[in-house]
């Protein structure tokens, strides 16, 4: 085995990619929030949640490398760079950056021809989807919300997800935006004006609520809401920048969208 051997993931997408590649008997710690696979669950221990960590547990473990995601995990890095372990923190924030994210993963373990054939065959995946959707005669305007109190959206690689799916997201804007704070709408107002013909919801940690969005003041004018097109898709689907956001969770948003087509004629 070269590279690290014993890593600590203190976020799912690590874990996940991990285990994709062939590679989970490096993991030696996760994330309290990891939900893919189910075997890393039930067989790693869990060392950190999103912006904090059980940094003398980390250590307890003998990390020769600690993998995390963007800004949100700062003063984790920097407790464990402190204590002497070397640290990887990704922000990666597209489609692209996904795939590209694989291949580093897979270089940094030295596994990077399982990592390539990894990423090719998602990018055969987005690829597929992309030719399907461009035969659709219209497209659906969407409106993804991650967060209902306040109003969330707009995180750039779902946009792609369902751009490369058939639809347009109606808040396109907010893709470019890398923090959740630079992304809340402070009403419902321009939702309301922007006419989605489907609301896709996912609510990190907690179920989607279609029939509270739909009883929003003013809400019942949308498409989406006098249609019945309001869906959720379970967080861990899409809201992590791994692999799930190019399977399960692309899959998802593509028969949604499918389906909507299918019913215009």
């Amino acid at each position: 085995m070269t590279g690290p051997r014993r890593i600590v993931c203190l976020t799912e997408e690590p874990t996940e990619t991990l285990y994709l590649l062939g590679e989970q008997d490096r993991i030696v710690g996760i994330s309290g929030f990891t939900v893919r696979p189910a075997e890393a669950r039930r067989d790693k221990p869990k060392v950190s949640a999103f912006t904090s960590a059980k940094v003398d547990k980390i250590l307890a473990l003998k990390p020769d490398l600690a993998i995390g995601f963007s800004d949100i995990q700062a003063d984790i890095a920097q407790a464990l760079i402190k204590a002497g372990v070397e640290v990887w923190i990704a922000n990666h924030r597209s489609v692209e950056g996904i795939i590209d994210y694989i291949r580093r993963l897979g270089g940094l373990v030295g596994v990077a021809s399982k990592a390539e054939a990894l990423a090719s065959s998602l990018q055969r995946r987005i690829d597929g989807a992309r030719e399907e959707s461009s035969g659709y005669a219209v497209r659906p305007k969407v409106y993804f919300e991650e967060w209902d109190e306040p109003l969330i959206t707009g995180i750039r690689w779902v946009t792609e997800v369902i751009g490369i799916a058939g639809g347009d997201d109606i808040f396109p804007e907010h893709a470019q935006a890398s923090l959740a704070k630079d992304r809340i709408l402070a009403t419902g107002a321009p939702v309301i004006e922007r006419a989605p013909d489907i609301i896709l919801g996912s609510w990190c940690g907690k179920r989607f609520r279609p029939e509270l969005v739909a009883a929003r003041p003013g809400w019942d004018a949308i498409p989406a809401v006098r249609d019945g097109e309001l869906h959720e898709i379970k967080s861990p689907m899409i809201l992590q920048p791994g692999p799930a956001a190019l399977t399960d969770g692309l899959d998802a948003v593509q028969f949604i969208i499918r389906e909507w087509v299918q019913r215009q004629g």
